[in-house]
């Protein structure tokens, strides 16, 4: 036996025991005997194309390269949101829970095969480029994106700060490609702003779910009721997630103790609870929670909790539909696994995933003047996604329970006055007694 072949044996050997270990961990259930017979057939098939790559291939490879590219074309055929992390890219994943990094503030996905953006974070250097939601990335840095994974262009969108990268993107209504140089930054993510838009009408805006969003939010509430406000909006427009627990404490300031925020449940149907543990009164006024196509993941958690409890008008557009729950877990040699391991339902036992949440009253943002075709601009939702999981609880959509669609104004720059969403939430909180009696408060099952 050459001593490739040897070292080959030895890397499937090591991956069959790693599975024994698995199957042993859980207990050898039923079938579980005949699926690991299976998989070490299977396995052979894995060890004969390494030795031939390894053998013959016209140039030489290394072992590590072609294990970590069958680890990542294997979760290629999974959801999208499941991926492999090599050292570097786990590491700056963790980063990205602190809300700092080194990049240019661009939220990503995969449709039609095609790297897209879902939204740039307000504020950040995409933004500031111009970057849109539905815009096509087809290279970086004169890179093709084509079979790109996301985490590989996490990876090369990011850097260090004050350094170049030039993305080049296909936008709907330009016929030539856009080559945009953009500098990277530190992304500082403030995740909770506030201020009193109008009256006693308090304003908070949450754009991402980190470690500090929780006590943030208890600080932006105090400082609006110091100033006297009677009435909330919270802004989770935008908002791409985060937390799952930070979405559990920004519900819980809201949810008396002991209801329902969220559960999760696995393949085997196993779920796991999310209370409210709030210690002392809640929030009670009356509270408005803007969304729209860009509010993912955590951001639909608190929405749905807010809604299915009576706590809340959601207003906007259906949001994203990311229901699916990550665990991320380290691997030896320093990288990690982002692995679907679950999906969310909220509090009345409806799955975000697919879906999203649907507000109580659609309000679509009008056509800005740069779209001279009048066509909406494309909108990226969890549904446009390849290999989606799909949603175990409802056949079709249900419709919102009021429809209301904008003219098509034209404007180039967004103030608080042409921001119709807004605008509703203001108007819905200043009629907030009349709107009551048409909406009585819900309960969860």
């Amino acid at each position: 036996m050459t001593k490739n072949m040897k070292r080959i044996s030895y890397i499937t050997l090591l991956i069959i025991i790693a599975l024994m270990g698995t199957f042993i961990g859980r207990g050898l259930e039923s079938g579980k005997v005949f699926a690991l017979a299976e998989t070490y057939e299977e396995l052979k098939v894995f060890t004969e194309v390494l030795s031939l790559v390894q053998k013959n291939y016209v140039e030489e490879t290394k072992s590590k390269d072609l294990v970590y590219g069958a680890i990542k074309g294997m979760l290629n055929t999974l959801d999208p949101h499941t991926s492999f992390m090599p050292p570097e890219v786990y590491k700056e994943m963790q980063v990205d829970t602190k809300g700092e990094f080194g990049g240019l503030g661009i939220q990503i996905g995969i449709k039609d095969n095609m790297l897209t953006v879902i939204a740039p974070i307000e504020g950040t250097p995409a933004d500031k480029a111009g970057i849109k939601a539905g815009d096509k990335i087809i290279k970086i840095d004169g890179k093709p994106t084509k079979d790109m994974t996301l985490i590989d262009a996490v990876g090369k969108l990011r850097g260090q700060k004050g350094t170049k990268v030039t993305i080049t993107i296909l936008r709907e209504g330009v016929a030539d490609p856009l080559d945009v140089v953009i500098t990277r930054e530190v992304i500082k993510i403030q995740s909770v702003r506030s201020k009193i838009v109008e009256g006693n009408i308090g304003y908070v805006r949450i754009t991402q779910f980190q470690e500090q969003t929780g006590d943030d939010l208890k600080k932006a509430l105090k400082k609006l009721e110091s100033d006297k406000v009677q009435s909330l909006i919270i802004d989770l427009r935008n908002n791409p997630g985060g937390l799952l627990t930070m979405a559990v404490e920004v519900s819980e300031q809201f949810v008396e103790s002991g209801k329902l925020i969220v559960f999760i449940k696995d393949r085997k149907g196993e779920k796991d609870e999310f209370i409210s543990r709030i210690t002392g009164p809640v929030k009670s006024y009356p509270m408005v929670v803007l969304v729209n196509e860009g509010s993912a993941s955590a951001s639909e958690i608190v929405a749905g909790a807010l809604q299915d409890w009576g706590k809340a008008i959601v207003v906007g557009t259906q949001t994203f539909g990311k229901g699916s729950v990550q665990t991320v877990i380290p691997l030896s040699d320093g990288s990690g696994l982002r692995l679907t391991t679950a999906k969310y339902y909220t509090p009345k036992g409806k799955s975000i995933q697919s879906t999203g949440i649907i507000p109580d009253i659609v309000i679509k943002p009008p056509v800005p003047k740069t779209a001279k075709d009048g066509k909406e601009r494309p909108i990226l939702r969890e549904k446009d996604l390849e290999k989606h999981l799909k949603n175990d609880t409802i056949k079709e959509e249900p419709a919102p329970k009021i429809e209301e669609e904008a003219a098509p104004i034209a404007f180039d720059e967004k103030s608080e006055k042409e921001d119709i969403q807004l605008q509703k939430a203001i108007e819905l909180l200043k009629t907030w007694k009349i709107f009551k009696e048409l909406n009585p408060e819900k309960k969860a099952g």
